[in-house]
């Protein structure tokens, strides 16, 4: 089986700390938008905790791992057949803002 391409735990950290040091320290004058601030960093944690549960049954079912930092570093071949639908998501993302 090929690896199970995953984000690398790096940017779940760099992410915490910009929001928890940076993000809600700017928001503690409007009380809804720490909330919400508060309430991502929360997502963010319980994102990180399920990618390592994720690891962990790829250890137990021997399921290799291959940790990315960014979308450059998939291979062409899985890059060039997921262009298109990564170029549709993305500008539907873009459509809807």
């Amino acid at each position: 089986m090929k690896s199970l391409p995953l984000p690398s735990l790096v940017h779940y950290e760099l992410l915490l700390q910009l929001l928890e040091r940076k993000t809600l320290a700017m928001s503690y004058e409007e009380p809804n938008l720490e909330k919400q601030v508060q309430q991502l960093i929360i997502t963010l944690r319980k994102a990180r905790a399920q990618q390592k549960q994720l690891e962990a049954i790829c250890q137990q079912t021997h399921v290799p791992v291959e940790y990315h930092w960014s979308l450059n570093s998939v291979d062409a071949s899985t890059n060039s057949s997921n262009d298109s639908s990564t170029d549709s998501a993305v500008n539907s993302n873009i459509n809807s803002q």
